[in-house]
C-alpha cells in the first residue's frame, strides 16, 4: 500500500487528523521541470494554537505510557522508512532536486534516527544524589512538554527526523513546521510514517507554512523548546524571539566550512574529496566546503584538478539517474548564487570552471586566486561554488580558517593525519574531519556548530538529546513528615 497516496493528505495539514489548513493550499512544484506534483495544505498561525492545545493533553498521555510502547512506535517508524524508501525517495528526488544517492541517504538515515531514538526511550533518566539530610535525594529527567521543530528544504527528512524522533522517544509532543518547498518529503512523509506506526493522535502535528507559522510556533506558550535548522539570519531571529519568551532554542545554522589542503597530499584524490565537499546536492548543505585553503606549492595543480572534476560532472534532472547535480531549489536561490559568483569575479577571482546556468541547473564552479574580500569567500553561498585561497605556512592556514564568523565543520587533507589533528586543535569548529571533506553526519554522533553556525551540539548523541528535550528535576523524599522549629 502506498504511504503517500494523495487521497489522504492532498491539500491538508496534520494535527492528528488530516484537515484543511487555515492558509488554504498551494502547489508542490518540481524544481527540475516546474511541474506540479501535488497540492499541500498551508497552515496559519491559528492552526498552531489549535495544535499546541491538542498537544498538551496528548503529550501527558504519551509520556505516561511505558517506555517500551514509545520505543515500539519508534522502531515501527524506522521499519516504515525502510519499507517505503523507494516511494519516499522519489519525492526527495522530485521535490528537493536531490540525486537518487541523496534520497537513499535520507531514507536510510531517517530509519537509523528512529532506531537510535527507540533505544533512547529506555535510557536511564536520573541519578541518586548525596544529601546532608535524612532523606532520599535524586534527580530525574522529565519531558520538556511540547517541542517545536522548524526544518529547512535542503535535507528535509534528516533535518526534521533528527529532532522529531528523539523528542518523541523522550515523551514529548512535537509540532513540525517543514519548509513549504519540501513539505511532502519533509513533512507529509513523517506524519504518515508515524500515523502508520501507531503514534497517538495529537502527539505529532505537521504544519507547512511561512514565517508567520514559524513565529507562532516559537511564541506559543505551550511550546517549551524550539529546534531550528536554517540560515544564521533566521536563526538569530528565532533565538531572540525564543529568549524573549524564556524558551530554549537549539539552533543549527549556516556555515562556510574550510577544507585545508596541505602540500603533501595526492592532488587528484584531494581534488575529488574537495569536489564532493563543494558540489554535493548543488552545495545546498550547511556543512558544504565553502572555502578551499590550499598550500601555495600545489595550488595550481589542485585548481586544475578540481576544475577538471567540476567540468566532468553531469548536471540535469535527477530523475534520470545519470547526473551528479540536480537543480537549485528555486530561482531566487539560483540568482543569489550567481550574483555571488559574478561579484567575486569582479573583485578579482579567476573563473576556472562553471559560472553558468540553464534554468535552475547551475554548473559546478571553481574560483581561483580568490580575494579574501570576495563575496563567495566571505559568505555562505549555498550553491555549487568552490573558492580557492592559498597559504604559505600552516600558521597562515589557521589564520584563514579562523577568520570566518562560522564554525560548523572543518576538513583537513594531509599526509600526516596526527599532525592534521594537532592543527585542528587550533581552529574552533563543531565538527572536524581529518583526511575527509566537511560533509558528514551520523545518527549516533553529536552535531552542531559554534559561532554563527549555532549554539553547540544539540543533536545526535544521547547526552545532546537528553539536554535538548528534557528538563532536569530534583526530587527529595522522607519516610515521615519533616520537623521544623517554627
Amino acid at each position: 500500500m502506498a504511504l503517500l497516496g494523495e487521497g489522504l493528505w492532498r491539500a491538508k495539514v496534520f494535527t492528528g487528523d488530516w484537515i484543511a489548513g487555515g492558509g488554504g493550499e498551494y502547489s508542490v512544484v518540481e524544481p527540475a521541470t516546474d511541474e506540479e506534483l501535488g497540492r499541500v495544505g498551508r497552515a496559519s498561525a491559528p492552526d498552531v494554537e489549535v495544535a499546541a492545545k491538542t498537544a498538551v493533553d496528548a503529550q501527558r498521555a504519551w509520556a505516561a505510557l511505558p517506555y517500551t510502547e514509545r520505543a515500539a512506535v519508534l522502531r515501527r517508524a524506522g521499519d516504515l522508512f525502510i519499507a517505503h524508501a523507494d516511494e519516499i525517495g522519489d519525492w526527495v528526488v522530485r521535490e528537493s532536486g536531490g540525486i537518487h544517492a541523496k534520497a537513499d541517504l535520507e531514507t536510510r538515515t531517517a530509519a537509523e534516527e528512529c532506531y537510535e531514538a527507540a533505544a533512547l526511550a529506555s535510557h536511564p533518566v536520573g541519578e541518586v544524589l548525596r544529601s546532608g539530610q535524612p532523606r532520599l535525594s535524586f534527580s530525574r529527567r522529565v519531558p520538556a512538554g511540547v517541542v517545536g521543530v522548524i526544518a529547512p528544504f535542503n535535507f528535509p527528512i534528516i533535518l526534521s527526523i533528527r529532532a522529531v524522533a528523539p523528542a518523541l522517544a523522550l515523551g514529548n509532543a512535537v509540532i513540525l513546521k517543514p519548509d513549504p518547498r519540501t513539505a511532502v518529503c519533509g513533512g507529509v512523509a513523517l506524519a504518515r510514517v508515524f500515523e502508520e506506526a501507531g503514534l497517538p493522535a495529537g502527539v505529532l502535528s505537521m504544519l507547512p507554512g511561512g514565517a508567520e507559522v514559524g513565529e507562532a510556533v516559537v511564541t506559543d506558550p505551550r511550546v517549551r523548546v524550539i529546534a531550528f535548522t536554517g540560515s544564521t539570519r533566521a536563526g538569530r531571529a528565532v533565538g531572540e524571539l525564543a529568549g524573549r519568551h524564556l524558551k530554549r532554542a537549539h539552533l543549527e545554522l549556516g556555515g562556510n566550512s574550510a577544507l585545508i589542503v596541505t602540500g603533501d597530499v595526492d592532488i587528484d584524490k584531494a581534488a575529488s574529496i574537495g569536489a564532493f565537499g563543494s558540489f554535493m546536492h548543488q552545495g545546498q548543505i550547511c556543512m558544504a566546503t565553502g572555502r578551499h585553503l590550499v598550500d601555495a606549492r600545489i595550488a595550481a595543480d589542485y585548481t586544475a584538478a578540481l576544475a577538471e572534476h567540476a567540468d566532468k560532472l553531469a548536471v540535469g534532472d535527477p530523475k534520470s539517474g545519470q547526473v551528479a547535480l540536480g537543480p537549485i531549489i528555486d530561482a531566487g536561490q539560483r540568482d543569489r548564487v550567481h550574483s555571488l559568483v559574478t561579484a567575486s569575479i569582479e573583485a578579482g577571482a579567476r573563473l576556472a570552471a562553471g559560472g553558468t546556468y540553464d534554468e535552475l541547473f547551475y554548473r559546478p564552479t571553481v574560483l581561483s586566486d580568490t580575494p579574501l574580500t570576495a563575496p563567495a569567500y566571505q559568505d555562505e553561498v549555498f550553491g555549487p561554488v568552490a573558492p580557492i585561497v592559498t597559504f604559505d605556512t600552516l600558521d597562515e592556514a589557521v589564520s584563514l580558517a579562523t577568520t570566518s564568523e562560522y564554525g560548523l565543520s572543518l576538513g583537513i587533507l594531509a599526509g600526516d593525519g596526527l599532525a592534521a589533528l594537532e592543527l585542528a586543535d587550533r581552529i574552533p569548529s563543531g565538527l572536524v574531519h581529518i583526511n575527509d571533506q566537511t560533509i558528514s553526519d551520523e545518527a549516533v554522533s553529536p552535531f552542531g556548530g559554534v559561532g554563527a553556525s549555532g549554539n553547540g551540539s544539540r543533536a545526535g548523541s544521547i547526552a545532546a538529546n537528553l539536554d535538548a528535550y528534557t528538563e532536569t528535576q530534583w526530587v527529595t523524599a522522607q519516610s515521615t513528615l519533616a520537623t521544623y522549629p517554627f
